[in-house]
């Protein structure tokens, strides 16, 4: 199933998304959101990225653009572009759709999009996640996965540097 060029198919922006989900709300399909920046990919976003996926029948992945990590991580992040992290995740077989946001939070994005379920990874409790109050209010539900231990984007630079 070699189809390279379907990644740069899945990196979508606000306009075509929305027809998308429109699409697939069409076909009676349920579609699971998560974001982050993404900035050096490891296991512990691929286990997370992975119980997302399993949360619907579609996952649409919020990546922060350069200038939104900036502002949440530091004038030395992202190590990354974003065009580069936005392909490495549309790369991925369980991501269907990649759209980057410019703001520090996704809730525009999260309001525009209507999942049916919003993922996050980490040791958020339900009134720290963004988008949360909506999501459910409107229907839909939110999980948290659990961290994989020892993986770190963070961790990894420090490692980096240590070298």
């Amino acid at each position: 199933m070699k189809q390279p060029q379907i990644i740069q198919q899945k990196i979508l922006d606000l306009p075509v998304l929305l027809h998308q989900a429109r699409r697939w709300r069409l076909l009676g399909k349920t579609i699971a959101f998560t974001n982050g920046c993404f900035d050096i990919l490891h296991k512990g976003h691929i286990s997370s990225l992975s119980d997302a996926a399993r949360e619907a029948d579609f996952l649409i992945v919020g990546v922060n653009s350069d200038a939104s990590t900036r502002r949440l991580k530091g004038d030395q992040r992202p190590i990354n572009p974003q065009d580069a992290r936005s392909t490495v995740l549309a790369s991925l077989l369980m991501v269907d759709a990649v759209i980057l946001f410019d703001e520090d939070t996704p809730l525009e994005l999260i309001k525009a999009v209507q999942p049916d379920v919003l993922v996050k990874g980490g040791d958020y409790t339900l009134d720290q996640i963004v988008g949360a109050r909506e999501v459910i209010a409107a229907g839909g539900r939110v999980v948290i996965n659990p961290i994989v231990p020892g993986f770190s984007t963070t961790g990894l630079i420090e490692k980096i540097h240590k070298l």
